[in-house]
């Protein structure tokens, strides 16, 4: 089972633009909003040391930006 998290704000198309992707691909994934999280932000900076989005991180792999191939090549 993968675990995809899309960290996300309200203002970026780019994050309209994977979770759009990820729902046709019928891949079930949990949004953060990281605009209303800053904890979520930090962890995500702390871990990757980028601020943009989206960043998802997939089983425990980073990508950054909207990359639909390169998550593609990480869900199982």
């Amino acid at each position: 089972m993968n675990e995809i998290i899309v960290y996300t704000t309200n203002s970026c198309p780019y994050c309209v633009m994977l979770k759009n992707f990820l729902e046709a691909q019928n891949i079930d994934y949990k949004d953060v909003n990281v605009q209303q999280d800053p904890l979520a932000m930090q962890y995500v900076v702390n871990q990757t040391g980028q601020m943009g989005v989206p960043q998802t991180k997939v089983n425990d792999e980073w990508v950054l930006g909207f990359d639909p191939e390169k998550i593609m090549s990480l869900v199982n």
